[in-house]
């Protein structure tokens, strides 16, 4: 009895010990995964606005780096440990690739949303962060994964989108913001009187120190853009800095407003801005 418990403890010790070691080699390996993703973030940082892009796509990478690297690591330690515990790997790995050939028919939408995923990240097509339009949804990507896109929307909603099902993606956070201001003028009114007082308001708002950062050209007067029973439509065009565009678009409609009243312009029915990002379809 003592010579089978002594054996069985010495047997226990060498097979705990080098259990023991492949948790320490496999705890290791984690950390220093974190920190290389970690490092990598830090890297990417700076105050320009590029740096700040490379920063999302850098640090969206790195999560997904981390989270595969991770899995790959615990199983791999898992498959050296099993023999520990008396058991032949070369069946497990027999059965794992089965098992895997069986789900890989079994989840073919799955494994298409990895695909769509990794493209989705090796491409660039949008980071977290980046205000986005896909599925008729329009919002901002709070968390992305090889799986799936979750973003929240205008209202406020959390959406989630199985990345195997986005097509035709309108990123609206890369490079610059556009939009369009129409004022309608009565039909009456001399038009060419009008079109000098938005000149004149357009040049005003660019020399303005406080709200020059935020744009990057314009505001523009391109004109008459329509005639309707309403009256006379004339458009502005401006781009803005990412993220600027409404700030931009409601101080433009204040001051045509006070100027249009300074000049004894009257505004017609209607007073419509439109406003769009840059459109670029992106295909996964």
């Amino acid at each position: 009895m003592t010579d089978s418990l002594t054996r069985w403890l010495e047997l226990a010790g060498t097979r705990g010990l080098r259990i023991l070691v492949i948790v320490i080699i496999a705890l290791v390996l984690i950390r220093i995964l974190k920190a290389l993703t970690a490092r990598l973030v830090q890297i990417s940082k700076g105050p320009a606005r590029v740096a700040q892009m490379r920063e999302q796509q850098t640090r969206t990478m790195a999560g997904l780096l981390y989270s595969v690297g991770t899995t790959l690591i615990i199983a791999g330690a898992f498959l050296t440990a099993l023999p520990e515990f008396g058991f032949n790997v070369t069946p497990v790995a027999a059965l794992a690739a089965v098992a895997s050939l069986a789900f890989g028919f079994g989840a073919q939408t799955l494994v298409k949303d990895l695909i769509n995923g990794f493209f989705i990240v090796f491409e660039d097509q949008y980071v977290v962060g980046d205000l986005i339009q896909v599925n008729g949804e329009t919002g901002r990507v709070e968390y992305l994964t090889l799986r799936r896109t979750v973003m929240r929307n205008v209202s406020g909603a959390l959406v989630t989108i199985p990345n195997s099902l986005i097509g035709q993606v309108a990123n609206l956070n890369r490079d610059w913001s556009q939009g369009f201001v129409d004022v309608t003028v009565p039909s009456e009114e001399m038009v060419g009187r009008a079109l000098a007082t938005l000149e004149k308001i357009a040049g005003d708002f660019r020399n303005d120190a406080d709200w020059s950062p935020a744009l990057v050209d314009g505001p523009r007067v391109l004109g008459v853009e329509s005639l309707s029973l309403d009256g006379t439509v004339l458009r502005l065009q401006v781009r803005t800095a990412l993220n600027r565009k409404d700030d931009v678009a409601r101080e433009l409609r204040r001051r045509i407003k006070l100027g249009f009243e300074e000049a004894r312009i009257p505004l017609g029915q209607t007073h419509s801005v439109q406003l769009h990002g840059e459109i670029t379809p992106l295909q996964p």
